[in-house]
């Protein structure tokens, strides 16, 4: 298995504005999530606590989290999604041809609305390729069911499954960069021969984000040990100020994770899938060794070759030929 920690590193620092964008807008998120709620319970304390009952109060707060939950999903689905595929346009832009775009924030989401038209397209793909991904790790990885005879190497094995899975959840985005700099032009086709190309290169892909995953949790954990006596020292003035000495150790933790961590571990997953996959091609044998572990690969190709047909049937002329003007 070859490591390609070194060229993701300088690329990762070579798209660090849209590392930075992500931050921000991260931290924003966060910023108003308090708010909002912080809003709801000021206007709940003041002008409701003592005329209201438990009941109406949970129903209350449970309107508030499900609005909560659609904003968040909108807004993750039609700009976080913009500008994670912006990012991963530019990585793949990078690893193909060397050069960092001069604007790197208008050439991705330049490049996404190019490739997927709207949001919708992106989404819908991405969903269908990890569903893919899930189903196609769980058949070829998973091998618990052949030690069950030994329980304390089941457990072990156990163990590692989740943090398999935890790693395929990067892999998607390899195979979104890698139909950035595809020629396909049927964006369903291109995934597929993306998969075909997870497929032929899994363990050198997999085998990376799954020591990256491990090593950023050992991080993570180093980071919790080295934080935690300030709210232990916070917590010799007093209870409440302890309790913002953790909110602010969690704070800092989900910042460093989300807005330099996983970044970084998408940039080396989709480096070392594009860099393995350069010598690969698709072909139809690995094809219909996906097809035989996922069922959702033949929906895949399905959608493809549906699209193929719509887009041939909308560029064929009128059977009479252009109308002539009166």
């Amino acid at each position: 298995m070859v490591l390609h920690f070194g060229k993701a590193t300088g690329i990762y620092f070579k798209t660090m504005p849209f590392v930075l964008l992500r931050m921000g807008i991260g931290v924003l998120l966060g910023l108003a999530t308090v708010l909002y709620f912080g809003i709801l319970g000021f206007l709940a304390y003041t002008f409701f606590s003592e005329s209201i009952s438990g009941i109406i109060a949970i129903i209350g707060l449970l309107i508030a989290l499900f609005i909560f939950i659609k904003a968040w999903n909108l807004f993750a689905r039609y700009v976080l999604y913009l500008v994670k595929a912006g990012h991963i346009a530019v990585i793949a832009h990078i690893i193909d041809t060397g050069e960092v775009p001069s604007n790197q924030i208008s050439y991705g989401t330049g490049q996404v609305k190019e490739h997927f038209k709207e949001a919708s397209a992106l989404f819908a793909v991405d969903m269908v390729v990890k569903a893919v991904i899930k189903q196609f790790n769980k058949r070829v990885v998973s091998f618990a069911d052949l030690v069950s005879f030994v329980p304390n190497l089941k457990q072990i094995i156990q163990i590692i499954a989740k943090a398999i899975t935890i790693a395929a959840s990067y892999i998607d985005e390899a195979i979104i960069a890698y139909m950035f700099i595809s020629e396909e032009e049927n964006r369903w086709k291109s995934a597929g021969d993306g998969l075909v190309l997870y497929a032929k290169t899994w363990k050198s892909v997999l085998g990376s984000t799954l020591l990256m995953v491990l090593g950023m949790y050992a991080v993570a954990l180093v980071l919790f040990l080295a934080l935690s006596p300030v709210a232990g020292l916070l917590g010799g003035l007093s209870t409440t100020f302890e309790l913002i000495g953790w909110v602010v150790i969690a704070g800092v933790l989900l910042t460093i994770y989300s807005g330099f961590l996983k970044p970084w571990v998408k940039t080396v997953v989709i480096t070392t899938f594009l860099i393995e996959a350069q010598d690969e091609t698709p072909d139809s044998q690995t094809r219909q060794y996906i097809e035989e572990r996922s069922d959702k690969f033949k929906e895949l190709l399905e959608r493809g070759e549906q699209e193929e047909t719509e887009g041939t049937t909308e560029k064929q002329p009128n059977e009479g030929g252009p109308a002539t003007p009166a």
